[in-house]
């Protein structure tokens, strides 16, 4: 049974499409997610984008979209990829792939490894100082701190 859409999902529909085939994978990637939550209409923009003839920033924004797939849609998903992994295009079967890994747990994202720091030889006195010094507080002839003592106000009549 089809189900009757109106005006305003279709626009929709036309928006995420439109950000799905975006050079920015950031937009894609939003777009990707957001078609996942709209079920059989976000399904047949995925696979259309999965299995068109598109770059592979679309190609990969759609597989991160089957890959957000929650709830009855996520098995019909997970065919859609391994149907990826034997298409003639080769970007397609490579992109299938590893969102099938991410999906199954085979394969994982690590962030990217940060250099440690190199340590600082030279002694506290040699080190360039930063910008900001501690100074000292200006103190009286006497040695006392200069005290603060708040002048008199008069209050009118």
């Amino acid at each position: 049974m089809e189900r009757i859409r109106d005006e305003a999902t279709i626009e929709k529909l036309k928006q995420l499409r439109q950000k799905l085939m975006s050079a920015d994978i950031s937009h894609a990637r939003v777009a990707g997610f957001q078609l996942s939550w709209l079920q059989e209409d976000g399904m047949a923009v995925l696979q259309e984008a999965l299995f068109g003839n598109y770059s592979k920033t679309a190609k990969r924004a759609a597989a991160y979209g089957l890959r957000s797939m929650r709830g009855r849609m996520k098995k019909v998903a997970v065919e859609v990829l391994e149907k990826g992994v034997v298409h003639q295009d080769r970007a397609t079967q490579e992109i299938s792939k590893t969102s099938l890994g991410l999906m199954r747990g085979e394969i994982t994202i690590k962030p990217p490894k940060r250099k440690p720091r190199p340590y600082d030889k030279r002694s506290q006195s040699k080190r360039p100082h930063s910008k900001r010094e501690i100074r000292s507080i200006p103190s009286e002839a006497n040695g006392n701190l200069k005290s603060y003592s708040p002048k008199p106000t008069r209050r009118p009549k």
